[in-house]
């Protein structure tokens, strides 16, 4: 959804933005080209790997970019460090990208034979998912989940995990999907859409990350970040995080938030932004064709006021 993010965007000669999750480049590109190559991004990734190909994609503007191997939630310390008073744009483009699930050391396929480790910056601070795994409880893990994986045989899949550890460790990513596709009854897995892992997969990968933490917290900074007339685009690609996100530009696109009925406002809320998507948008039948993984992908946006 590139020309999506740069039609709400605007970027423009001079302005300063950030890309939040930087992967290899692309919307970073991408803004640069549409300002004529004289603005300004800032921009952070967890992955070093994503870090380093995309300063190669990026040489041609190495005076106009500054990378950083930090989690988006972290921005306003480079933010200061560049001496930027306020962003003229940000964006963030969540979720697992194409160079993380096809390396299999990265420990986030369940079609790939790798290390169970899924953490998105190994100097991150963060424990892989077989750590995670060793010690946790049956209810924990079955509420993540559930909760984060969304996924309706959540008890199952945690019992056979649990069952699974206690007579080995887990150690590779195969061996953790066939555990899960084997705690499927054999009709259910007959009419799966998708590999049976999928879910338990992405619920273990936002535990290990603390996704829905970061975005949250990310939020919480970003608007008084942010310059009149600055616009903010996410993309998301599951319904956890966009439900986080639309709840956060509601909030903030209000004024008083005190519950109905109260005579006098208490809360002393100002409305900080004007919501630009209504409803969010999704990707075209032909972006689809050309990415499938761009399938679950929602972009909603909204601008400073």
């Amino acid at each position: 959804m590139a020309r999506e993010v740069i039609d709400f965007l605007r970027p423009r000669p001079g302005g300063r933005y950030l890309d939040g999750t930087l992967g290899l480049g692309g919307h970073a590109l991408k803004i640069l080209e549409a300002c004529g190559g004289e603005c300004f991004v800032l921009g952070t990734d967890l992955d070093l790997d994503a870090v380093n190909l995309s300063r190669e994609r990026l040489a041609e503007f190495e005076d106009r970019t500054f990378i950083f191997q930090d989690s988006y939630r972290n921005f306003d310390y480079y933010q200061e460090k560049l001496e930027w008073d306020k962003l003229d744009g940000a964006v963030l483009d969540l979720g697992v990208s194409s160079l993380q699930l096809e390396k299999a050391e990265k420990g986030f396929s369940f079609i790939i034979d790798g290390p169970l480790d899924m953490r998105m910056g190994k100097g991150a601070g963060f424990v892989s998912a077989a750590r995670l795994l060793e010690k946790i409880s049956y209810f924990e893990l079955k509420r993540i989940i559930g909760q984060y994986g969304e996924e309706p045989m959540a008890g199952r899949v945690a019992r056979a995990i649990i069952d699974a550890r206690e007579k080995k460790g887990i150690r590779t990513t195969l061996e953790l999907a066939e555990i899960v596709e084997n705690a499927y009854p054999a009709k259910r897995r007959a009419l799966a859409r998708n590999h049976p892992a999928t879910k338990t997969f992405q619920a273990l990968r936002i535990a290990v990350n603390k996704e829905l933490e970061n975005l949250e917290f990310f939020l919480n900074k970003i608007v008084d970040q942010l310059g009149p007339g600055a616009r903010i685009v996410v993309i998301s690609f599951h319904s956890l995080e966009d439900r986080i996100v639309k709840h956060f530009f509601k909030r903030e696109a209000s004024g008083c938030l005190c519950p109905p009925g109260y005579p006098v406002c208490g809360c002393g809320h100002e409305k900080k932004l004007k919501i630009l998507t209504k409803k969010p948008l999704i990707p075209s039948e032909e972006e689809i064709r050309e990415n499938s993984r761009s399938r679950s992908a929602k972009l909603r946006a909204a601008e400073k006021i």
